[in-house]
């Protein structure tokens, strides 16, 4: 858990490579975790934090209960080199790159990577800000069954087509500078949270 380490920093050195895992995961499941795993290894990753957001601002309904969703979150992550962190709440914020600002300003020293699903990469030009998230920190996009194909025709991965790293390059892409990103291939899960939701 690090309800206080991602403030104070308990943990983290100087020179770390940290995956930046951020969302609602209501409710996380394999596809999450699968995600997280292909990221901390194909990237040579010290650490992924999972950020478990208060609250996604592009959907409709509300997030289920933080509190549930967090502990559930440390149930599927209770891996060595995954953390789990409820920054966004204490810093009141669920808008990225805000979050993304604050971290490179407490950790100066720490190589940071923004990573997500390729269904996240097919919506993120609706994203606040989002080529600031792209101009910030390296972006990894690891593959989804849902949206492989949108994926690489979005506006995001058209508008940064000349700062993709070749996927055989992609452990050197946490000390590359922004903007940067990488598209990861790796055998494929179907779940999804909208689809474990509808189960329910």
């Amino acid at each position: 858990m690090m309800r206080d380490g991602a403030l104070r920093g308990e943990g983290v050195s100087a020179g770390m490579r940290i995956g930046l895992f951020g969302g609602s995961f209501d409710p996380p499941h394999a596809g999450h975790r699968h995600v997280a795993r292909t990221a901390l290894r194909r990237l040579g990753l010290d650490q992924v934090w999972w950020l478990v957001s208060p609250q996604n601002p592009l959907k409709a309904t509300a997030s289920g209960d933080f509190e549930r969703r967090f502990a559930a979150v440390e149930a599927i992550a209770n891996e060595p080199g995954m953390k789990v962190s409820d920054i966004e709440t204490r810093l009141g914020t669920n808008r990225t790159i805000d979050l993304l600002d604050h971290l490179r300003r407490r950790y100066p020293a720490t190589h940071f990577v923004w990573l997500m699903g390729a269904d996240n990469l097919a919506g993120i030009h609706r994203w606040a800000n989002w080529t600031a998230i792209f101009e910030t920190v390296p972006v990894a996009v690891i593959s989804r069954p849902q949206d492989a194909v949108r994926a690489r025709l979005s506006r995001a991965a058209r508008q940064y087509a000349g700062s993709r790293i070749r996927e055989s390059e992609a452990a050197a892409l946490p000390l590359q500078s922004a903007p940067a990103w990488t598209y990861l291939t790796e055998r494929l899960h179907s779940h999804s949270s909208t689809a474990l939701r509808a189960r329910n």
